[in-house]
């Protein structure tokens, strides 16, 4: 039975001295089997700034959100009259540049509707509502204010406008521009930060991207003072914003 305890204790002592061979307490940093250096430190050595890259664009597609509402007594008349006028809507906007694949349909429903009876002290049907909603790209912005025009004709009464924004259709081509703004922005941070604590600035250390953000901008919607009922609706998509943040750690050199 000694011998079997004296055996344990020397195998224990003897990975105890092999794991302070390979180790150096109370430092940072350490030399691994392959003689790579290695950085034990933790990140919340350094300086950490945020920067923040923003550019201007002009937007070059106009999302239409436009559909047909109606009612009647019935869900077979109120049905018929939306697919009829919601028929016209598609064939005035294709008829005005807009492609089959950039209409969508985004919803479609039919409720019924009610109002409340004193007498019976209850809900009573008074009709069935029919709603068909598309999204409408327009790429021409040129025809946008022309375009509103000819679909609120062709629904007539039963045209809906619910909104309309503007995007880019391809933004990647200004992710490089912002990305360097923001770095920008994160280096003079750092520098000034730097500056302040009396430290001499090292490299980044660590670096990470934030989502892009654009900002769509709304729709302002024009009408011309002083002209006729039927002067053409003026849009205009001014500017939009794309943003993006980084976030930076610097070393601090000694």
């Amino acid at each position: 039975m000694k011998k079997r305890w004296l055996l344990a204790l020397v195998l224990i002592l003897g990975l105890v001295l092999v794991g302070a061979s390979g180790c150096t307490f109370g430092t940072t940093e350490g030399v691994s089997t392959s003689g790579l250096k290695l950085n034990l430190s933790g990140q919340n050595e350094g300086i950490w700034v945020t920067g923040l890259g923003e550019i201007t664009v002009v937007p070059d597609v106009a999302t239409l959100r436009i559909g047909i509402v109606a009612q009647e007594a019935s869900v077979s008349e109120a049905q018929a009259q939306a697919a009829s006028a919601m028929g016209k809507l598609i064939d005035t906007l294709r008829e005005n540049g807009v492609a089959k694949k950039d209409i969508q349909t985004q919803h479609f429903s039919i409720q019924k509707v009610t109002r409340w009876d004193r007498e019976s002290e209850q809900e009573i049907v008074i009709g069935y509502q029919v709603s068909n909603m598309v999204l409408a790209k327009i790429r021409d912005l040129d025809k946008t204010g022309a375009i509103i025009d000819a679909a609120a004709v062709a629904g007539g009464d039963l045209t809906r406008i619910d909104s309309i924004s503007f995007s880019v259709e391809d933004p990647s081509e200004y992710y490089q521009e912002v990305r360097g703004k923001a770095m920008q922005d994160a280096r003079a941070k750092a520098e000034q930060l730097a500056e302040l604590g009396g430290v001499k600035l090292g490299k980044p250390t660590y670096i990470s991207e934030g989502a892009v953000s654009p900002i769509y901008p709304r729709a302002v919607y024009e009408k011309v003072a002083g002209a006729p009922a039927q002067a053409e609706t003026s849009i205009s998509p001014g500017e939009m914003e794309i943003s993006l943040n980084v976030q930076v750690v610097y070393a601090i050199l000694n």
